[in-house]
Formats: C-alpha cells, sequence, structure tokens
C-alpha cells in the first residue's frame, strides 16, 4: 500500500514518467521502500484507473507523463494526517542473534562483525548518493535530506551496537 504513497509524493513534487520514478526511487526512496520497475508501472496503472494521477504527455515509444490529480493529492494528505505508520516488529537479523549461542562463538563474532561491516558500508553509500544528489531548494529535497540523516545515523547506530556486541560474547 506505500508504495501508492510513495508514487504519489513523487508525483506531487512534480510530473515524471514510469522510468524518472523508477530513477528517483533508486536516487532517494531506495533506502526506506524500494520498489521494481515491475512494482512500479504496475502500481501507476493502479493509480491511474482509480483517478490518482493522469498521463499528462506521451512521448515516442510509449513513453507516458504522469502528473497527479487533485484527488490523488486529497489521497495522499489524507495518508499523510490521518494513518498510523505500520512499525514491524519482525527483524531476522536480531532473530539470528538471539540464537547465537547455539553456534561457535567464532561465528558470532564473525556474523555480529558481517552487521558492522555491511553497516559502515551502507553509510558510505549513503554519503555517496547525498554528495551525488542536485539538491533543490523545495519540500522533497528538505524532507528527503531528513530522511538520509536517519538512514546515516540509523546505520552508524548499528555499527556502535554491533562494536558494543562483540564485546559481549564470552570467551569459552
Amino acid at each position: 500500500m506505500s508504495l501508492r504513497y510513495a508514487l504519489l509524493g513523487l508525483l506531487a513534487d512534480r510530473p515524471a514518467s514510469g522510468y524518472d520514478l523508477l530513477q528517483r526511487f533508486k536516487e532517494s526512496l531506495a533506502n526506506v521502500w524500494p520498489a521494481t520497475q515491475s512494482q512500479i508501472y504496475t502500481e501507476l496503472t493502479k493509480l491511474a484507473d482509480a483517478g490518482s494521477i493522469e498521463v499528462s504527455d506521451e512521448g515516442p515509444r510509449g513513453r507516458k507523463e504522469y502528473t497527479i490529480t487533485d484527488a490523488g493529492l486529497a489521497d495522499l494528505r489524507e495518508w499523510l494526517t490521518t494513518t498510523k505508520p505500520k512499525r514491524s516488529a519482525r527483524n531476522e537479523t536480531l532473530l539470528r542473534v538471539f540464537f547465537l549461542g547455539v553456534v561457535p562463538a567464532a561465528y558470532a563474532r564473525d556474523y555480529l562483525s558481517g552487521i558492522g561491516t555491511e553497516t559502515s558500508k551502507a553509510r558510505e553509500e549513503l554519503a555517496a548518493l547525498e554528495a551525488s544528489i542536485d539538491w533543490e531548494d523545495n519540500d522533497l529535497s528538505v524532507y528527503g535530506r531528513i530522511a538520509m540523516e536517519w538512514g546515516k545515523r540509523f546505520h552508524a547506530m548499528n555499527k556502535e551496537w554491533a562494536e558494543w556486541a562483540l564485546t559481549q560474547i564470552p570467551e569459552r
């Protein structure tokens, strides 16, 4: 369901084709809400059928540019202001940590070190992405930076936690 609102949010910023939206996902939303090309195009069809978006321009090779409609903007605003986000309590990484006692301590250390390495890599990727973006003076850039900062801090916290967790494994 949130893919619907991600697309509406991007189209509220400016009209875009499916390809443009896929690129914008890769540049901005992929760290918080990844989507594939087929998912995006399927959802665009549903949004158009529902009257939330409309084709505002057609180009060569069937390229369509979409624009959010007043109904789509109202739907997006309602979602933002009246629905609570669903918090997922499931975390497979931590589920595995919970049971690391059943494997050799060396494996547990490797697992936790891997978490630290992966989070460092993810943080570096976010920093590179942040540097590559031509930030504008608009709402999507302002709030996009805020979301990106959450990602950087999240990965920093995970790295710090993994380093701490390594010190907690008893020598046996």
